[in-house]
C-alpha cells in the first residue's frame, strides 16, 4: 500500500509513503511554522521551528517535523503546551541570532514572540545560517558557489574559503529562496566577477 494513515491533532489524515509529517501536515492544510524548508530541496531540520510532539498512551518526545517520516497510526500534535513551550524558545533564539530580519520578527509576532531575553551580538545581522542558499545551489542549481563554514556559534555563509567565486553564475536562486532576506545583502560577497558582470548585463 502506498498510503498511510496517522492521526494530527486527534485529525485523522492520510499520507503517502515516503511523506514527512510536515509534509502531511501541509497537504491538509494544518499550520505548522519553518524557516528553513522549501519543497525544492532536502530539508535538513537546521531552525527546529517545525517541532511537534508525538504522544502514544504516557509515552511522548518532541521531533522535527519537516525530517520525521509519516508512519502508520502514530499520534502528532502541533500546539501542546511542550510544543509551545520550544517554539517560544527557538523563536528568542532566532530573534538574536538575527536580530535585523524582518521576516523572522513577523513570523514570531504572529506566534506570540515579540522580544528576546538572549543577546544579540550583531544588531545588523540576517542570517540565521539555515543553509537553504547552500542546497538551493548544489541541489537545484547544480553548482557549489555557497558554503556554510565554520561550526557552532561561529558558523556563517558565504563562498567557499570565504573567497568570491566565479562558480556562482548570478542566477538568483539563493536570493528567491533566503527565508530572512539575509542574501540580498551577502550576494556581493558570494559572486566574483564573472557573476558580477553576468548580474550587470541582466540590468
Amino acid at each position: 500500500m502506498n498510503e498511510i494513515t496517522f492521526t494530527i491533532n486527534d485529525q485523522a489524515v492520510k499520507a503517502r509513503r515516503g511523506w514527512t509529517v510536515l509534509e502531511t501536515a501541509r497537504e491538509c492544510g494544518i499550520h505548522i511554522p519553518t524557516l528553513c524548508h522549501h519543497p525544492a530541496v532536502t530539508p535538513s531540520g537546521a531552525c527546529r521551528l517545525c517541532m511537534v510532539e508525538l504522544r502514544d498512551g504516557d509515552w511522548a518526545k518532541l521531533v522535527a517535523s519537516c525530517i520525521y517520516p509519516a508512519a502508520e497510526g502514530i499520534h502528532v500534535y502541533t500546539d501542546t503546551a511542550r510544543v509551545k513551550n520550544v517554539r517560544n524558545w527557538i523563536f528568542q533564539m532566532l530573534l538574536a541570532a538575527a536580530p535585523a530580519s524582518r521576516e523572522i520578527a513577523e513570523l514570531a509576532a504572529r506566534h506570540g514572540v515579540t522580544g528576546t531575553r538572549f543577546a544579540a551580538k550583531d544588531p545588523d545581522e540576517m542570517c540565521m545560517v539555515c543553509g537553504l542558499c547552500q542546497r538551493v545551489c548544489e541541489e537545484v542549481v547544480g553548482l557549489s558557489a555557497i558554503a556554510v563554514v565554520d561550526r557552532g556559534v561561529h558558523k556563517r555563509v558565504g563562498a567557499p574559503f570565504m573567497q568570491p567565486t566565479d562558480v556562482c553564475v548570478a542566477c538568483g536562486c539563493c536570493v528567491n529562496i533566503c527565508p530572512t532576506g539575509a542574501m540580498r545583502k551577502l550576494f556581493d560577497s558570494v559572486r566574483g566577477e564573472t557573476a558580477t558582470k553576468l548580474t550587470q548585463l541582466a540590468v
